[in-house]
């Protein structure tokens, strides 16, 4: 099924246009690949980036007798743009929301490129139409392609929802396997159980 790449603000797309008619930013940017391809560059995929924000209980463990039910909260911090040669991307780049509107970020290259572009491609195999959207789990350095059940919505708000699927890229933490889609009511607890601070070992005899 074809996913529904939802559409970046006109300021971000425009931002990284004049980032890459700038000389300077592409050689500042130093990333080999992006200074040595020859031929047009042009941002492609948009992909908005949000990040996990807390696991919130929301049902206490005490009445339940279980682990926490817990809820997730995600805000966006960029839109993310794959910068294509051809059919092929050499790079990214990032743009962030500062007082004055969207701004062009930073370009950069690495594993997480080719990452996405596979996950991508793993994504329109599965039959079901998704927006795709990028969510991070810093404390983790943990990167997934978050591939979300309303089309329509706005990519720019929301958190996952039970039914959607992520997608950890590689390179994903130990005890993730990379590449292999997840629904978010899987994968999220595992995610909250390596987030939960160790319990304190109690110095009492």
């Amino acid at each position: 099924m074809p996913l529904h790449v939802p559409p970046a603000p006109a300021p971000a797309l425009r931002s990284v246009l004049a980032a890459l008619g700038s000389p300077t930013a592409v050689r500042d940017a130093r990333t080999p690949a992006l200074q040595s391809v020859q031929g047009p560059l042009s941002p492609e995929l948009p992909l908005p980036v949000h990040v996990l924000s807390v696991l919130s209980p929301v049902t206490p463990a005490s009445l339940t007798g279980t682990a926490e039910a817990r809820t997730p909260q995600t805000r966006l911090v960029g839109w993310r743009f794959l910068i294509h040669s051809g059919d092929r991307a050499v790079a990214a780049a990032d743009t962030m929301l500062t007082a004055d509107g969207w701004a062009f970020s930073r370009f950069f290259e690495g594993p997480y490129i080719t990452a996405t572009e596979r996950a991508l491609r793993q994504a329109e195999t599965l039959g079901t139409d998704f927006q795709p959207r990028l969510l991070s789990v810093p404390e983790l350095y943990m990167l997934t392609l978050w591939l979300h059940g309303d089309t329509e919505a706005d990519a720019s708000t929301g958190a996952p929802e039970p039914a959607d699927i992520l997608v950890p890229l590689a390179p994903a933490p130990p005890g993730f396997a990379a590449h292999r889609p997840h629904r978010v009511a899987e994968l999220l607890p595992r995610i909250g159980l390596r987030l939960a601070p160790a319990p304190l070992l109690s110095t009492t005899a």
